[in-house]
């Protein structure tokens, strides 16, 4: 394949976070990347996000300033990572690379990627023992770890008890940690995790 670009024709980003619209080439001898650009249209305006040359990187729209990056030092790939991803930041967004040849000549091509933002709820906890599991001696330390995933920022909360039933508020935080285990430490503990 002569210098073509790939990519996905849509992405779904989730809100807060991180995402990556790829766009990548098959590097080859006789073509020199000479120019990089991803532009954004929302509403039929299309405006450049992101500029690659030989003068360096630039990012000429102040909403994704501090927000937008492109992995250097990995040919062929131009992918866009966007972090802490934006309701605002929907829309069709286009890699544009232009290759000059050997023979001076300039080759461009582009490939469009519509991105939807989506809301995602937490979903339900997963806890993780730590590396000596939940059966534990006296005097050793150890952590629970609770993990979900979700549209960040998500808050954790610990109890022990039962949920529904007379529990103890222990802390907030992913993680519950032991310092010195009494016998007094066996029991129930449970989780809760929550975003917006």
């Amino acid at each position: 394949a002569l210098l073509d670009l790939s990519g996905p024709s849509e992405i779904e980003g989730v809100w807060k976070a991180t995402t990556t619209l790829p766009c990548s080439y098959v590097p080859m001898k006789d073509f020199l990347q000479q120019t990089l650009t991803w532009a954004v249209e929302h509403d039929q305006s299309s405006r450049t996000i992101f500029r690659r040359d030989n003068s360096g990187d630039h990012v000429l729209l102040s909403e994704y300033r501090d927000r937008v990056e492109v992995p250097k030092n990995s040919p062929g790939n131009v992918s866009l990572h966007i972090g802490k991803l934006e309701i605002s930041d929907k829309g069709t967004y286009t890699c544009r690379v232009t290759w000059r040849a050997s023979n001076n000549s300039l080759v461009t091509r582009e490939i469009s990627t519509r991105v939807q933002v989506l809301k995602v709820a937490v979903t339900k906890p997963v806890i993780r023992a730590g590396e000596l599991g939940l059966v534990l001696p006296a005097g050793a330390s150890t952590s629970l770890t609770c993990v979900a995933s979700g549209s960040p920022p998500i808050s954790y909360r610990w109890f022990r008890g039962e949920p529904g039933g007379a529990a103890r508020r222990l802390g907030s935080g992913a993680e519950l940690t032991f310092d010195r285990l009494q016998p007094s430490h066996a029991g129930k503990y449970y989780c809760e995790a929550e975003n917006r």
